[in-house]
């Protein structure tokens, strides 16, 4: 097995990050263990769009290979292997700096929020350290988003899912909200279709690329920013397919219906990702995948299909969709038909699932990520396949077959 040592949850908003150059440093302490392996270092960061200078690191005071640059301009996850022979009992300092004295080059992901960070920056090549006032205009303090691999060890086991408290104001407010429509269906499944076409129509699919400031996991909030267009400062705000699954989810258990979040993709450093919910069906005794942005819902025969079901379906699972009247609106944006085209309709999307575990998005939002969608998958609290482990090792929490099938407690 392998245990992955990390200091932060990346929770990672990709507007206040860490820009490094020749001469201002980042670097990353962890605490590990002696090792008679060779390790894994994983670096989320970014090579600016065209950018063909490598970023260099040094792990205990030693250069070792540079990381190429994709020049792709996204944040994505950099692996190295590391000999044992460098790796030592205790602290382990991981630094990273780039060519060029200006910030044009590299960014290292920061989480900010850290009490005591175990994570510097230096801004004279590495003379000097402060663990304060970090970021590209030094004014957080925070833990860069870097892991360590050891061949040694086990990961803890992954967390319970948390569900949301229906008494809670939040929520019974958010209840109040929802299409009258909802309260007299008959049926779970219509309530679901109701949810998910109101929600698919409510605004268009506007993600990092086409704005800068994400809208909050907070139901409400999100169905007003994203019909407004407007959100904190009055700028657009990004309300991609992960709010439509939140306000579903959320929507869901306000009316008493079991639901979760789930994380899909093609590849952990691709743009093929997808976020949709799971809602629980007694009648068929299994957790449905229900896709609130294209309106969207698979099925064999009458039979809903959940994830499960999806993966092993094939690159011929478009013809298994039932659309809702939800997707005709969605259908009006270009890239919606794109992704729906080339990613949901062929099941390319679902090749990778994972589970939110914090299905109480309402009653505590300080445990919702401030970013997700906008970088390569880094928080540590989705859920992994653990058939697919060998590809998501900068991941701590991996679940079997029967972790994603139980029914709700």
């Amino acid at each position: 097995m392998s245990r992955l040592f990390f200091t932060e949850e990346g929770r990672v908003i990709p507007t206040l990050c860490e820009e490094v150059t020749s001469i201002r440093w980042a670097r990353k302490e962890l605490t590990l263990p002696a090792t008679h392996h060779s390790a894994t270092l994983y670096v989320l960061a970014r090579a600016r769009m065209g950018v063909t200078a490598p970023l260099h690191v040094v792990v205990n005071g030693q250069r070792v290979t540079s990381i190429a640059s994709d020049g792709a301009g996204v944040y994505r996850w950099y692996a190295l292997t590391l000999p044992s022979t460098l790796v030592q009992s205790g602290v382990n300092r991981f630094e990273f700096f780039t060519d060029g004295s200006s910030m044009t080059t590299w960014s290292i992901a920061l989480e900010a929020g850290a009490a005591q960070p175990q994570s510097a920056v230096s801004d004279d090549g590495g003379e000097t350290w402060r663990y304060e006032r970090m970021g590209y205009l030094c004014a957080v303090r925070g833990e860069y988003v870097v892991r360590v691999q050891l061949a040694e060890g086990n990961d803890s086991e992954p967390p319970r899912v948390v569900w949301e408290k229906t008494t809670h104001p939040r929520v019974l407010a958010l209840k109040k909200r929802l299409p009258e429509a909802v309260h007299r269906a008959t049926s779970r499944m219509e309530q679901v279709r109701i949810l998910s076409t109101w929600l698919s129509s409510s605004w268009e699919h506007t993600s990092s690329g086409r704005a800068a400031q994400y809208a909050p996991w907070d139901a409400e909030t999100i169905v007003d920013w994203g019909g407004s267009q407007q959100g904190h400062n009055g700028q657009r705000p990004i309300a991609m397919c992960v709010h439509y699954a939140v306000v579903l989810t959320s929507a869901c258990q306000a009316i008493g219906i079991p639901a979760r979040c789930a994380a899909v993709t093609g590849g952990i450093n691709t743009g093929d990702g997808h976020f949709v919910s799971e809602v629980w069906f007694d009648e068929w005794q299994k957790w449905v995948m229900v896709d609130a942005n294209a309106d969207a819902i698979f099925y064999t025969g009458d039979v809903p299909m959940s994830i499960d079901d999806i993966q092993k379906g094939g690159s011929d699972i478009g013809g298994m969709i039932r659309w809702g009247e939800g997707a005709a609106f969605q259908r009006q944006f270009p890239h919606m038909v794109d992704f729906i085209t080339n990613k949901l309709e062929t099941g390319l999307c679902f090749k990778y699932r994972s589970l939110w575990a914090r299905a109480d998005l309402l009653s505590h939002p300080e445990f919702s990520p401030p970013g997700h969608g906008s970088t390569s998958y880094c928080e540590t609290g989705f859920v992994w396949d653990v058939t697919k482990r060998h590809d998501l090792g900068m991941f701590p929490y991996f679940g079997d077959w029967d972790y994603f099938n139980t029914p709700p407690e």
